[in-house]
């Protein structure tokens, strides 16, 4: 897998509000279908962690900042990196870009910024260590 990973949303009507604009808590919805896609493209998917191994991947902490407005239709472009590892915690850094995908220039405009710090926990919700070859999927990102 590369670095980071890029996902594509369309923005529906149904991610704006009254005038529009994209609803602020719907990035965290964009946010979040990026790091599901990421996991899936290293071969497993959140039911599998469930079911094999026991554990969840959670978000813990998030920060957040919000540069510029997305709108109806608009095309964007989530990218996510994971910076950090460890056996029970996940640093990613997602951003979210506006593209232009009529031309065939690439002009990203940045909307969002993120870091989000995401926690392995056992079906308790108990903090737990990844198993081995749930890291190895993970480190294969860095």
């Amino acid at each position: 897998m590369a670095k980071h990973f890029e996902h594509n949303v369309r923005v529906y009507y149904e991610d704006t509000d009254a005038g529009g604009i994209v609803y602020y808590a719907n990035y965290l919805k964009f946010l979040e279908r990026a790091r599901t896609e990421m996991v899936r493209s290293l071969g497993t998917n959140h039911n599998t962690l469930m079911d094999k191994y026991g554990l969840q991947i959670v978000v813990v902490h998030l920060d957040i900042a919000f540069k510029k407005s997305a709108y109806l239709e608009n095309h964007l472009i989530v990218k996510t990196e994971l910076k950090s590892l460890s056996a029970v915690k996940l640093e990613m850094k997602q951003t979210v870009f506006l593209v232009d995908c009529w031309t065939t220039k690439k002009n990203e405009q940045l909307l969002v910024k993120a870091k989000v710090i995401l926690a392995s926990v056992n079906k308790q919700g108990k903090p737990s260590k990844m198993p081995v070859a749930v890291m190895e999927l993970f480190k294969s990102c860095l």
